[in-house]
């Protein structure tokens, strides 16, 4: 296609105003930024992908990206550096633009999940794409994100999650009462990851698979439950869990980053169910 050399062109506006939600909502797409998660949504999901547009200097770097939408029949445009960055800061002279994936509760339950990480309130965009991206590196079912919690196709996320976002299943919308409910009926334990827990995580790993009566076993389908950034779950929401589990503070930390607890967590469901 002819490159697009005005910064200021309308289809240019078009595509940076899906860094905003009430864009994304209007035209039912979303932005992908950077070769990472670029190269993940046309190799993984590339019906989705709409366009893609790309500098000549990054079409050279990344020529296994383009071949690869342009055989899997995506669009590839080409635009000057001047018109990728009016698209987006964080391109790196590559943008896609895909439908938005829409991802039910049903979608993550139906098929007997066996991990599956949920975040209730969650807001900060970098921690629930981290932890998107944990749960994936980690081998989880899915991921369920709350009314509550960020939009999962907020730039940020999609960032963070590093292409994760398109290799495993992303609900968004979900109550977390339906949803700790709809898990269970699987024959999911569903545990809180809290400070205040009762159970230590250390101790559960050394009883994975033989836990006595009234232990959480880690050893069978767990849905993780973690709340949000400043001040975690709310009372009632620990009071929908099977258990709340702490993960213990050797050190003199004041607490760990929510991403990295969540890692914890689902790194030792997947350890102890190995």
């Amino acid at each position: 296609m002819p490159e697009l050399t005005n910064p200021r062109a309308e289809r240019v506006k078009a595509v940076r105003a899906l860094a905003g939600r009430p864009a994304r909502s209007r035209s039912g797409r979303f932005l992908v930024e950077g070769p990472q998660a670029v190269r993940e949504a046309v190799r993984e999901q590339a019906v989705r992908v709409h366009d893609l547009y790309v500098t000549d200097d990054a079409a050279a770097r990344y020529r296994e990206i383009v071949a690869d939408a342009v055989a899997r029949g995506v669009v590839v445009r080409t635009g000057s550096a001047e018109v990728l960055d009016a698209m987006s800061a964080d391109a790196q002279g590559l943008v896609v633009v895909a439908d938005l994936v829409a991802v039910a509760l049903e979608d993550v339950v139906a098929p007997g999940p066996r991990l599956v990480a949920v975040l209730a309130h969650v807001r900060d965009p970098g921690n629930a794409g981290a932890v998107v991206r944990a749960a994936d590196a980690a081998g989880a079912d899915g991921v369920v994100l709350t009314r509550e919690s960020v939009d999962v196709h907020n730039p940020k996320v999609v960032r963070s999650t590093a292409g994760s976002l398109f290799h495993l299943p992303v609900a968004t919308g979900a109550e977390l009462p339906a949803a700790v409910a709809a898990l269970r009926a699987r024959g999911v334990t569903v545990l809180a990851a809290d400070g205040t827990g009762e159970h230590d995580i250390d101790d559960l790993l050394d009883v994975a698979g033989a836990a006595p009566a009234g232990v959480p076993d880690l050893a069978a389908p767990t849905a993780w439950v973690f709340g949000n950034e400043a001040w975690g779950l709310r009372d009632e929401d620990r009071a929908l869990a099977d258990a709340v589990v702490r993960v213990p503070i050797r050190g003199r930390a004041e607490s760990l980053n929510l991403a990295t607890a969540a890692t914890v967590c689902l790194y030792a469901s997947a350890r102890a169910q190995r």
